[in-house]
């Protein structure tokens, strides 16, 4: 049987490593050891570990909030998915809500949240975050 661990550097050396997207020599979206997205994509598990490795991501930049071990599990998993659909520096951009977080003032919290660019662009989804902080309750 092949030796899969000579495969894999012989395919690393061959195809290189590019740890985000570019587009081959015959056009097709590709990423880390040739792995051809646009007629392979990837698989549910490989989803779901990128997924993990980002709410991780998110859970390491909300450290700097000293109040958000604070706050209720409904409420952290809002500032979570916020936090993992902005990035650091955009999330942080929402002074006012931030403020209001650490306050603990839910409803003005809310409001800011409502209040932005963002709200617009992402719909359904920032009145139901706005809701969950106002409320505590998972909708």
């Amino acid at each position: 049987m092949v030796d899969l661990n000579l495969v894999a550097i012989r395919l690393k050396k061959d195809e290189e490593v590019v740890l985000k997207p570019y587009v081959d020599t015959v056009g097709k979206t590709t990423i880390g050891t040739g792995r051809n997205l646009t007629d392979k994509g990837i698989s549910i598990e490989e989803n779901d570990y990128l997924l993990h490795n980002d709410i991780h991501d998110a859970l390491d930049n909300l450290s700097i909030y000293t109040w958000f071990t604070s706050l209720d599990p409904v409420r952290q998993l809002v500032m979570v998915c916020m936090m993992f659909n902005l990035g650091p520096t955009r999330f942080a951009g929402f002074s006012n809500m931030l403020k209001y977080m650490q306050a603990h003032d839910y409803v003005d919290a809310s409001i800011e949240m409502l209040n932005s660019k963002w709200a617009t662009q992402v719909g359904q989804r920032a009145r139901d975050y706005a809701q969950m902080i106002k409320q505590g309750i998972l909708i």
